[in-house]
């Protein structure tokens, strides 16, 4: 029987690149001199620091910048809002979205049996299975998800008849 599964995962060196990318070129902009805005990645994602909050929203746009670039979806991005540290400096951290949660998965199989489609999805730990008896079936469920607004960047692995 026909199925694929619905992922949503980041690729970590592509991040990883982008943060580089990043550092390097706040270091050499005109306008981060002196601000001491530093951007670096931790387990629990990635944290900008800067003297200001301007200084650090216009890291934040230089990182996005980055992402886009290097192809990591900016729905997987979770920034939250710049916060006060110490010796005068705001932080600001930005949590990394991976895989899929009981209530997006829940989402997604609402939206394909509201298709009517005659194919089975069903949850499986952080993604979402989709069975089906012909590959035709499964390919519009793929459609019906890409054209879905469901706040992840969702993708189509393990594709198999």
């Amino acid at each position: 029987m026909p199925s694929f599964d619905v992922v949503s995962k980041i690729d970590m060196q592509e991040v990883d690149n982008a943060v580089n990318q990043s550092k390097k070129e706040l270091a050499t902009r005109y306008d981060f001199r002196g601000t001491n805005t530093e951007i670096e990645q931790t387990p629990e994602g990635i944290v900008l620091r800067s003297s200001d909050k301007e200084h650090t929203t216009a890291a934040y746009k230089v990182l996005m910048e980055k992402m886009v670039k290097r192809g990591v979806s900016l729905k997987m991005l979770d920034p939250e809002e710049p916060q006060p540290a110490t010796k005068q400096t705001m932080r600001q951290l930005i949590k990394l979205k991976e895989g899929i949660s009981t209530e997006k998965g829940k989402e997604l199989v609402k939206l394909i049996k509201e298709s009517k489609i005659k194919v089975q999805a069903q949850i499986q730990d952080e993604q979402v299975r989709v069975t089906g008896k012909n590959r035709d079936d499964l390919q519009t469920a793929i459609q019906i998800l890409r054209g879905a607004d469901v706040g992840l960047d969702l993708q189509f692995i393990n594709f198999r008849d």
